[in-house]
């Protein structure tokens, strides 16, 4: 009887020193909801595509005159890119790119004084193996004798037949404003890598 008396004794002493527990006190478990998949934004729609009526700077690469022989419906223009089409920092169409228009209307200048026109249409650019379609039109028209052929009739009648205009002439190197005919879809290069340096392992032995 005399221990189960000292067992008691140490049993109320042992609770009265435990900490007093309170459902306030006691930490509630939370619970952890795994997290939700962040998508990745790559790029912009936009900004993957140079869309149809993007201005390419172009120059022409020879002379055109209207009383050229040579020059007649259909014939083809030769010239260049003058400045690189960009996409961001991403060249597309580089400078230098050479690119082909078509005359469409010829007319020398001729007597009553009638002056020269020339009328051409952007076709196409080769970038690559590729020819990029163009839009676009250019033109020039001669001065015509009008003035001339007033004063020639009033002096002699006859006299206004032989007043002509002057020639349409664009000279090479004149600077042509053409636009993209199509969407150009670009695939960016991919990102090589960075390098990861690690130092060099030792090769001599401690003394």
């Amino acid at each position: 009887m005399a221990y189960s008396g000292i067992a008691l004794v140490a049993l109320a002493a042992a609770q009265a020193a435990a900490p007093a527990s309170s459902p306030q006190t006691q930490p509630a478990a939370a619970a952890i909801a795994p997290a939700a998949p962040q998508a990745v934004i790559i790029s912009s729609p936009g900004e993957s595509v140079l869309r149809a009526g993007t201005e390419v700077p172009l120059r022409i690469l020879e002379t055109l005159n209207s009383n050229n022989k040579s020059l007649r419906e259909g014939a083809r223009i030769r010239m260049e890119v003058a400045q690189s089409v960009m996409l961001g920092s991403t060249v597309v169409i580089p400078a230098g790119s050479i690119a082909t228009a078509e005359v469409t209307e010829v007319r020398k200048k001729g007597m009553w004084g009638k002056s020269g026109r020339i009328e051409a249409r952007a076709l196409n650019v080769r970038v690559g193996d590729r020819l990029i379609r163009l839009s676009g039109t250019f033109d020039d028209k001669g001065v015509t004798g009008t003035a001339g052929v007033v004063t020639a009739i009033a002096l002699v009648p006859i006299a206004g037949f032989f007043v002509t205009g002057t020639s349409a002439n664009i000279p090479a190197g004149s600077g042509v404003k053409a636009f993209l005919d199509e969407d150009l879809r670009i695939a960016a290069a991919p990102v090589a890598p960075a390098a990861i340096l690690a130092p060099a392992a030792a090769t001599g032995t401690a003394q």
